[in-house]
């Protein structure tokens, strides 16, 4: 009788040892979901401009995700005034939309962005030395190679985005490439057609694509 309660015992200390592990570990590991871009330079006069950058699905890494988080990097400005932000999908190779998805940060799809908060950018003045990313909201789903996407930024033509710039100009560097297109191009409809543009240069904004 005494064994078995000395057996009984342990047990459940095992028990509640596994189940304090298990809650303290962590859910998932940052993992790269593409090859991002490696270059920081500075690109600014944003104002009145989306941003395209085209994510291949063709370049996904074999990692499992329910969702999609995207970093976008800023080198100078004070407040970036964002229009709104939109994550279209399409067939591999094609431009014409298939799919939509929102995007936002702090679920707003039209943030202002301080860039002088320390909250926001913990290493203060913001420069290409000195790179503020910032982390947008979780996209649920996940990204299949089969599709390309394109996340598309708009930013107001205001005068807090005349002196905003972002990173990431130059050759391709990554998976990630980009292009510029006036006005506002999130607003696009399923089965319209993505905005061409020069897509050679690498991103001057999204800087990663993680699961978390």
């Amino acid at each position: 009788m005494k064994t078995f309660g000395r057996f009984a015992t342990l047990a459940l200390a095992v028990a509640v040892i596994s189940a304090s592990a298990m809650a303290q570990a962590p859910a998932t590991t940052l993992t790269n979901l593409i090859d991002g871009s490696e270059e920081l330079n500075s690109s600014g006069s944003w104002g009145g401009y989306s941003s395209l950058t085209l994510i291949p699905g063709a370049g996904l890494f074999g990692v499992t995700s329910t969702q999609t988080v995207l970093t976008i990097v800023f080198t100078a400005g004070s407040t970036v005034d964002v229009g709104n932000m939109i994550l279209y999908t399409s067939a591999r190779g094609s431009s014409t939309i298939t799919g939509t998805k929102k995007v936002t940060l702090g679920g707003i799809s039209n943030p202002s962005i301080n860039l002088t908060s320390t909250s926001v950018c913990p290493v203060q003045p913001v420069s290409t030395a000195n790179p503020c990313y910032v982390k947008l909201d979780p996209i649920k789903g996940s990204l299949v190679v089969t599709d390309d996407y394109t996340f598309t930024i708009y930013f107001l033509n205001d005068s807090n985005n005349a002196t905003m710039e972002g990173a990431g100009t130059g050759p391709v560097q990554g998976s990630l490439s980009a292009w510029a297109v006036s006005g506002d191009q999130t607003r696009i409809k399923k089965k319209g057609t993505l905005p061409s543009g020069n897509a050679g240069e690498g991103p001057p904004f999204l800087m990663y694509v993680t699961n978390e």
